[in-house]
């Protein structure tokens, strides 16, 4: 039986194609199709192996960029009449321009007040715009996942098998890590895995754990080490309190 991670805050294919197009420092307006398309299906057979809720929009950005791709590819014979119609490679580029407006837009409108107003963190930092402390997204943890991976002992595994490595097991390891201190690091939760398939349970929990709401994850900074918070409830005590008798 493999276990499968179904997350509510899962990304698109056009945040997937901005988080490359960004890390690798790439012009939206003449992006290289043959590097992007590549990528792009490494993170998707990622997702696939971790048995994540992709979404059927993934593969057909995908279908849409090894189209391109090979239309691009395909040897142009002088005298030859020209398609007419859009440019699909320009199409995907103010598309995915006019997408960047509306996240940007979106990010603006953001309060954190809503969002944590019921929830404090028990010996965490306190978190504002000046310290610089990035909300990170599930490509961002992704791209950490492949360098921890690229350590691990196996080769490439198809599934995470749930009997082998319990994804229950890897959650109880995670808090326990968690039970003494209010923060543990991204490489300490990985530090004595050596299988990748123990390694995908691992990350698979964690995101488990996120979904929960029991932890939050936070980058230090840009570039910074990525650090896992435990995330506590509050509970509210009155101000004054009524007597028996009153």
């Amino acid at each position: 039986m493999s276990h499968q991670v179904h997350l509510e805050m899962f990304e698109g294919p056009l945040d997937l194609l901005l988080f490359l197009v960004k890390r690798d420092d790439l012009d939206i307006h003449n992006i290289p199709l043959s590097h992007i398309t590549t990528e792009y299906l490494a993170y998707l057979d990622l997702m696939k192996e971790l048995n994540l809720d992709v979404a059927g929009e993934f593969l057909v950005m995908a279908a849409t960029l090894m189209a391109i791709k090979s239309r691009a590819l395909l040897p142009s014979h002088e005298g030859e009449e020209l398609e007419t119609g859009p440019d699909p490679a320009a199409e995907l580029a103010a598309k995915l321009l006019e997408y960047q407006k509306f996240k940007g837009a979106a990010k603006f409108l953001e309060t954190r007040g809503d969002e944590f107003k019921d929830v404090f963190y028990r010996g965490a930092p306190h978190f504002d715009d000046s310290e610089k402390n990035l909300d990170l997204s599930l490509f961002d943890l992704l791209e950490n996942l492949r360098e921890i991976l690229s350590r691990g002992e196996e080769g490439p595994a198809r599934e995470v098998i749930g009997e082998e490595f319990p994804i229950e097991e890897k959650i109880s390891k995670l808090l326990f890590l968690l039970e003494s201190r209010p923060a543990i690091s991204w490489v300490e939760l990985f530090a004595d895995e050596r299988k990748r398939r123990g390694i995908l349970a691992c990350f698979l929990a964690m995101l488990e754990l996120v979904k929960m709401q029991k932890i939050f994850v936070r980058q230090e900074g840009n570039l910074g080490p990525i650090m896992i918070y435990k995330k506590e409830v509050r509970v509210d005590v009155p101000d004054t309190a009524i007597s028996p008798g009153g």
